[in-house]
């Protein structure tokens, strides 16, 4: 008899691991923090804040473009560092546990070969790895660096490639997964706005790590590095790039998307979303 429960109890704490349960959480994209006076970053970025926190989010997974100090330069790392540091003091105290993704604007080139191949080493200082994995009741986190560089394209390295194939070895084919990524796989950016395809702002090797997630379940790809809002679904994953908290780099709406963030509502297997407006203007 002992044997038998025994043997029930292993079941359903294996069940228990990945069981998905009822929860929200924020997507912040684009929030590009910087020192500039007439922006007022700080304040916008405490109203957006403000505002997540009254929504009953579990926590907020940003989307890249945390600060704007990829132009700063080596006589400016003080600058850097500290931009770094008021973002960190800013957010610190948020009552909501965050998740950081890497973009563009987040690298800082000033420190040379020290700076890390893709200027990540500043970052990495402040928020940890630039790719990671993180689980939330049963759903899987996926967070992408797709900042990386291959032959002067964005990319997922050849290093970050594999360290996906591991994480994905060691994933249910049944658990649910998110990914969030700053430079989009799909986007029809610039089809929309100025009537051409180009790859310039989707990452080169996009296909080979969506196909990657075949006999996984892929739910969910969250996308930033536009500005726009977009909804795109291809295969039964839904991508979305999700707009901007700060709209048009602080200085208004960015073709009809205002400043905001994506709520994902989450409940068992299945999950919706919309794109709030935090109620920022521009002076």
């Amino acid at each position: 008899m002992k044997k038998f429960s025994l043997f029930f109890l292993l079941i359903l704490l294996a069940i228990g691991t990945h069981a998905q349960g009822k929860f929200s959480f924020a997507f912040l994209t684009d929030l590009h923090m910087n020192k500039n006076p007439k922006a007022r970053t700080f304040e916008g970025l405490a109203m957006a804040i403000k505002h997540v926190e009254s929504i009953g989010a579990d926590f907020i997974l940003t989307g890249g473009d945390n600060v704007d100090v990829d132009g700063m330069k080596a006589d400016r790392k003080a600058d850097a560092t500290q931009l770094y540091q008021d973002y960190k003091d800013l957010i610190g105290g948020s009552t909501l546990k965050w998740y950081f993704t890497i973009g563009n604007h987040d690298r800082y080139w000033g420190d040379g070969p020290q700076g890390g191949i893709y200027g990540e080493a500043l970052f990495t200082s402040f928020f940890g790895h630039p790719y990671y994995t993180f689980d939330h009741k049963g759903w899987r986190f996926i967070v992408l660096n797709s900042t990386e560089i291959c032959e002067g394209k964005y990319c997922i390295s050849d290093a970050q490639y594999r360290w996906l194939e591991t994480v994905l070895a060691e994933t249910p084919a049944n658990q649910p997964i998110v990914i969030s990524t700053h430079v989009p796989f799909l986007s029809l950016y610039y089809p929309v706005l100025e009537g051409r395809y180009t790859d310039a702002d989707t990452f080169a090797n996009q296909k080979q790590v969506f196909d990657r997630f075949a006999g996984h379940n892929l739910k969910l790809v969250l996308q930033g590095h536009q500005h726009l809002y977009e909804e795109i679904k291809v295969k039964r994953v839904q991508f979305i790039t999700a707009g901007a908290v700060s709209a048009g780099w602080w200085g208004g709406a960015f073709h009809g998307t205002e400043e905001g963030y994506l709520k994902v509502n989450i409940d068992g297997d299945d999950f919706n979303w919309e794109y709030v407006d935090y109620g920022w203007e521009v002076n």
